[in-house]
């Protein structure tokens, strides 16, 4: 073999050797999934995966409760638990002497359970004015939350919020109408909607249980004029009738008792006083 040909095939071993290793060097680590939101104080199931063909080592660090589930050359399955608060999890490979990390966000939300919904006054006269409120005690985060308020299958009023506690807060949504004769024949109801899609969540929905209004409608004025006459009259009309009763059960007495009735009472007298008056 000339020294070419063998200068030719060293050539072509060192840089065989080199892409192999440039190629174990230049590896990637991967999370699944990319973003993660979980319940408060639930658990979830979280994939750590590499490029390089023949890791080393590699793991999920983080402060959470983890158990391993299973895992490959090239991937871990781990379960994390009991997640009660926003934190960053690292999965880690180490490859060809390099060691590389990938970050996952981890946040937490609480999901509105309990919605309140209150109508005040709950009786209310045609024409006045009434209010709806809805209460939503504890949510996280409340700038993914959005309260709507209906009427049947109308909506009147939707509200989303902001802020970035980390805590759960509670959400209040308040509505002034005034009564109509729709109002007493629809159901009220509101609904709270979680989207959580940013986070790598879906969109949660809870509505709240029915109200309904009691509309009162007032007779009309000439309505009001002829029953107030009316009671007037009758009540003329029974004060009358009394008075004539008592008018004519004293005649009638008058009548019954009459000359009988003096001579009696002159025969009850005592003789002498009848003597002095003759």
């Amino acid at each position: 073999m000339s020294s070419l040909s063998r200068w030719g095939l060293h050539a072509a071993l060192l840089a065989l050797l080199c892409c192999s290793e440039s190629s174990e060097a230049a590896f990637e680590v991967y999370t699944w999934p990319e973003r993660l939101v979980v319940e408060n104080g639930g658990s979830r199931t979280v994939n750590c995966s590499t490029s390089c063909a023949n890791p080393v080592m590699g793991g999920l660090e983080t402060t959470l409760e983890k158990t391993l589930l299973e895992e490959q050359p090239q991937w871990k399955s781990f379960r994390i638990s009991n997640v009660s608060r926003d934190t960053v999890l690292f999965c880690y490979f180490t490859c060809a002497g390099e060691q590389l990390s990938k970050s996952l966000n981890v946040s937490t939300y609480e999901f509105p359970k309990q919605i309140i919904l209150q109508l005040q006054p709950v009786w209310v006269t045609l024409g006045k004015p009434f209010t709806i409120e809805c209460r939503v005690p504890d949510v996280k985060p409340l700038e993914s939350l959005t309260l709507t308020l209906f009427r049947g299958k109308e909506t009147l009023h939707s509200q989303t919020f902001s802020g970035g506690a980390t805590d759960p807060q509670e959400a209040r949504v308040t509505f002034n109408s005034t009564a109509s004769k729709e109002d007493g024949l629809l159901n009220f109801s509101c609904q709270a909607e979680l989207d959580l899609r940013s986070r790598g969540g879906d969109v949660l929905r809870n509505i709240s249980e029915n109200k309904v209004l009691r509309v009162y409608e007032p007779p009309p004025e000439n309505q009001m004029v002829i029953i107030v006459t009316v009671v007037s009259v009758l009540l003329f009309l029974f004060v009358m009738s009394v008075l004539l009763c008592f008018v004519f059960g004293q005649h009638w007495r008058q009548r019954r008792m009459g000359t009988y009735g003096v001579r009696a009472a002159w025969r009850r007298l005592p003789q002498v006083f009848r003597v002095q008056h003759m």
